[in-house]
C-alpha cells in the first residue's frame, strides 16, 4: 500500500497515439494530487494553453504533442506543478507545437507562457499571469486576484474580472476589457487600441495609456469617478456632464478634459500621445 506522501505526489501518465488524433500526434495525460493554493506553471514554446477550474486537490493536464520532436517535462513540489515543453533537435514551430488542456483547483495560481498559442484562463480566484509574444490572450471570470498580462502584438480580452489588481502591458496588441473592476487596473500599450466597457467600480484607480492607439472607455450614467483625459496630438471626446476640477496642465477643448461624476469614488486617467480618446456614456 502506498504511503500517504507517495500517494500525494503520484503522477499518472497515459500515452495514446493514433486514437482520435491527427497522424503523428501523441496525447499524454498527467494527474497531480495537490494542496491548497497550488501554483501551476505551464511553459510552452508553441501552441495553446487552456486552464479552467476543476476539483479540489487535483491538477489534471492533457498534452497533445504534434510530433515526436517535442517532449513534456513535468515536476511537482509541495505547492507547485511545473510543466514545460522541451524541444528536441530539428523541432520547428509546427513539429514543436503542444496543446495543453488543464484543470486546477479554483484557488490555484496559474502562470502560462506561449510564444504564439492562445492563452485562456477562467474561473479562478488565485493569481493569473499570462505571457506571450504573438499569443492571443483571453482571461475571464476571475475574482479577488492579481492578473498580469504581457504580450508583444497579440490581442488581449478580459471579461468579468472582479476586485482585481490588473496590470496589462502590450506593444501593439489591442486590449478589450468588459466588466473589469477592482482597486487597481492599469493598461499600457504602445500602438494598440484600448477599449474598456464597465463601471470603473470598487473605488479603485484606473490608468489606460496608449502612445498612438485610440482609447474608448464606456461607463454607465451612474458612474462615480474622478476623470482626467488628455491626448497630446489626438482628439478627446466626453459624453458626461462633469463637475470641473483643477489639473496640472491647461484644459483645452478637444484635447483634454477633467472633472468628476457622482461621488468620484474611483480615479480614472486616460492618456495618449496621438490617439483619440472617447469617454462614452452607456
Amino acid at each position: 500500500m502506498l504511503s500517504r506522501q507517495r500517494a500525494r505526489n503520484l503522477v499518472v501518465v497515459v500515452v495514446l497515439a493514433g486514437v482520435g488524433l491527427a497522424s503523428g500526434e501523441i496525447r499524454k495525460e498527467y494527474h497531480f494530487s495537490v494542496g491548497r493554493k497550488v501554483n501551476v506553471s505551464i511553459i510552452n514554446q508553441y501552441g495553446p494553453i487552456s486552464v479552467k477550474p476543476g476539483v479540489k486537490g487535483q491538477v489534471s493536464v492533457t498534452a497533445i504533442l504534434h510530433s515526436d520532436k517535442v517532449e513534456v517535462d513535468q515536476s511537482q513540489g509541495r505547492k507547485r506543478v511545473d510543466i514545460t515543453s522541451h524541444l528536441l533537435s530539428g523541432a520547428d514551430e509546427e513539429s514543436g507545437a503542444v496543446e495543453y488542456i488543464v484543470t486546477a483547483p479554483p484557488d490555484a495560481s496559474v502562470n502560462l507562457h506561449s510564444r504564439n498559442g492562445t492563452l485562456h484562463a477562467e474561473g479562478f480566484h488565485g493569481d493569473v499571469t499570462l505571457e506571450g509574444a504573438e499569443a492571443i490572450v483571453d482571461v475571464r471570470d476571475v475574482s479577488d486576484a492579481h492578473v498580469h498580462v504581457r504580450t508583444l502584438n497579440g490581442p488581449i480580452t478580459m471579461t468579468n474580472i472582479r476586485e482585481g489588481h490588473v496590470e496589462v502591458t502590450s506593444l501593439s496588441g489591442d486590449v478589450v476589457m468588459s466588466s473589469v473592476n477592482g482597486p487597481f487596473v492599469q493598461v499600457n500599450s504602445n500602438s494598440g487600441k484600448i477599449r474598456y466597457d464597465g463601471e470603473f467600480g470598487g473605488g479603485g484607480e484606473y490608468f489606460l495609456t496608449s502612445h498612438t492607439g485610440d482609447i474608448e472607455a464606456t461607463a454607465p450614467s451612474y458612474a462615480s469617478i474622478e476623470v482626467v483625459a488628455r491626448s497630446e496630438q489626438g482628439k478627446v471626446e466626453n459624453d458626461f456632464q462633469l463637475q470641473p476640477r483643477h489639473t496640472s496642465f491647461p484644459i483645452k477643448t478637444g484635447s483634454a478634459f477633467a472633472g468628476t461624476v457622482g461621488k468620484a469614488a474611483s480615479s480614472v486617467k486616460l492618456f495618449s500621445i496621438s490617439g483619440k480618446i472617447h469617454l462614452k456614456k452607456r
